[in-house]
């Protein structure tokens, strides 16, 4: 999606260089899943140390002599840093945290200690996995992923990433909930993901003209210069998988860009792409237009 719009934006618009950023986009999607659970374990080792450090206190207390560790100990953790396949891979981003002066991991586990979120946890005599997986994916959510430090580190890296951090971190959080390893292989489960991709990318672009036509007909009482660019964009990569891609369900890709838009647009654009998606299916299916390979995919 970001490669579209890339594309729709530029001046040049060159198809097999866009192609080709889109691919490499791709290789750093999955490498900012890699460098968001590196986030996750610099803190914890930070956390580490944090705990033998109260023991060598000239007058350690009580508290700093036998630390509650539960944090470092949790089960979604310790299943990370027992994956060595896993650590190996994290280990080769992690010096994104590590090669600037921000001192990161420091700063975000300072916000975790005074959190409320952190003292329910250790205090909770809820032992439970799936305890340990909320407390995970809440923390994230609340004290990591929404800091603008680690945003602004994004930004370095990567202009996508941040574009790229709502549907990574949904990915990582079912990961965490569903007990999947979080070890990525790559975008792509073989050719077909990524001969799809392609073919996506170019149909959009291809038909731009026709799927301008499409929403104009359908946006009743809109002209297409006041519907935001996201909103077309979702609508006209609809258009190309449900026009033609004859082999995947038209719900899939109704619901598919349903999602996207509650995270890429404003609050109504749901309600928007859902009302305009409908009415282009039920017509164009009447018309015949909508060719299906296969039961049950209209």
């Amino acid at each position: 999606m970001q490669s579209l719009y890339a594309y729709f934006s530029s001046k040049t618009n060159e198809i097999p260089v866009s192609e080709k950023a889109m691919l490499k986009h791709f290789d750093e999607v999955v490498e900012l899943k890699l460098v968001i659970i590196s986030l996750l374990i610099e803190i914890v080792k930070h956390a580490d140390n944090f705990y033998e450090d109260g023991k060598k206190k000239h007058l350690p207390s009580p508290l700093d002599l036998d630390p509650n560790t539960r944090f470092v100990n949790n089960k979604i953790i310790s299943s990370i840093r027992n994956d060595q396949n896993l650590m190996d891979k994290v280990s080769k981003v992690s010096g994104i945290w590590l090669k600037n002066d921000h001192d990161i991991a420091r700063k975000l586990f300072n916000i975790i200690l005074k959190s409320e979120l952190y003292t329910k946890y250790l205090e909770s005599s809820n032992k439970s996995s799936d305890y340990d997986k909320k407390f995970i994916i809440d923390v994230m959510n609340d004290c990591v992923l929404n800091n603008e430090l680690v945003h602004h580190i994004f930004e370095e890296r990567s202009i996508y990433w941040i574009d790229d951090l709502p549907f990574i971190a949904t990915i990582i959080f079912g990961d965490i909930k569903d007990d999947t390893s979080m070890n990525p292989e790559g975008v792509f489960n073989d050719i077909s993901d990524k001969e799809f991709a392609l073919h996506l990318f170019r149909n959009t672009i291809n038909n731009n003209v026709e799927y301008e036509k499409i929403i104009v007909k359908f946006a009743k009482n809109w002209e297409l210069e006041r519907i935001a660019k996201m909103d077309q964009l979702f609508l006209k990569m609809a258009f190309a998988e449900i026009l033609t891609m004859p082999n995947l369900p038209i719900k899939v890709s109704m619901n598919e860009y349903i999602e996207i838009a509650k995270y890429y647009s404003t609050s109504k654009s749901k309600l928007f792409v859902n009302g305009l998606l409908d009415n282009f299916v039920k017509t164009y299916t009447k018309e015949g237009k909508i060719k299906k390979v296969g039961r049950g995919l209209v």
